[in-house]
């Protein structure tokens, strides 16, 4: 049986670690490569680096704190953040990056996860989707959560994997920040609608709800950051209450 990974995600901006509630009110949560050096150290199976300004400003991610992140880990980690072509993807890997989440960009032009998946394998290529229930329908979200789009959480998915996706990594607006749970409904839904793991993603407060994730949801890996960067829950113990839970986890 495959094991259920767990996923410090650092959310990056201006060279620092920050963490907001719903996409917004920004604070500071700490250096990206010592929080990076923490979390290898302590139990997280991968690691996800978000360069979040890097679409709406118009850049690529910041080469700089990649390199120095695979200089001082030595577990998988996925970046993202204004990756929009070969030439992104190329850098990124050779700087150390395992995996790259595309987001916009795949919104934009949905050939892309072909080429980047037929170029480089499907394994190395995540996307990304932040969704929102309104009214009832999951709509997605582009630009960091900015702008709504056309698009249906589950069709996207549905297309995105057809494209050749590796994983999807869905982050529900709604949840995101405020340690209520994840969107379990929704989760459990896209597991059946599409066969790429599927990472859980918004949501985390307590070491309940990283266990129904992974029952309820169904999700192949459970991804959280303020619970981690501020210390409410430790990856360690964490492993240990889902091994009692019947959850196969790596310790």
């Amino acid at each position: 049986m495959l094991t259920k990974r767990i996923i410090p995600c650092l959310d990056i901006k201006n060279g620092r670690t920050v963490k907001g509630v719903n996409f917004r009110n920004l604070i500071d949560a700490g250096d990206p490569v010592e929080l990076a050096k923490h979390y290898a150290k302590h139990g997280a199976d991968e690691l996800v680096f978000l360069d979040i300004s890097a679409t709406l400003e118009g850049r690529n991610t910041t080469l700089e704190m990649v390199l120095k992140v695979a200089e001082q880990v030595n577990i998988p980690f996925t970046v993202g953040g204004g990756v929009s072509s070969i030439e992104n993807v190329n850098c990124l890997l050779k700087s150390g990056a395992d995996k790259i989440a595309i987001n916009s960009s795949a919104i934009k032009n949905p050939c892309l996860i072909n080429v980047l998946s037929e170029k480089f394998g499907s394994q190395c290529i995540t996307v990304a989707i932040d969704a929102k229930r309104i009214n009832k329908k999951w709509t997605v979200f582009m630009a960091g959560g900015t702008i709504p789009t056309s698009l249906n959480l589950f069709d996207w998915a549905k297309e995105v994997e057809q494209r050749g996706a590796g994983e999807i990594l869905f982050t529900s607006m709604n949840n995101d920040g405020i340690k209520t749970g994840f969107a379990n409904v929704a989760l459990a839904k896209l597991t059946k609608v599409i066969n790429i793991p599927i990472i859980a993603s918004g949501g985390a407060g307590t070491v309940q709800h990283f266990i129904d994730a992974f029952k309820i949801g169904k999700s192949d890996a459970a991804l959280a950051a303020s619970v981690f960067h501020f210390k409410d829950i430790s990856i360690s113990e964490l492993k240990k209450e889902l091994k009692k839970n019947q959850i196969p986890v790596r310790l």
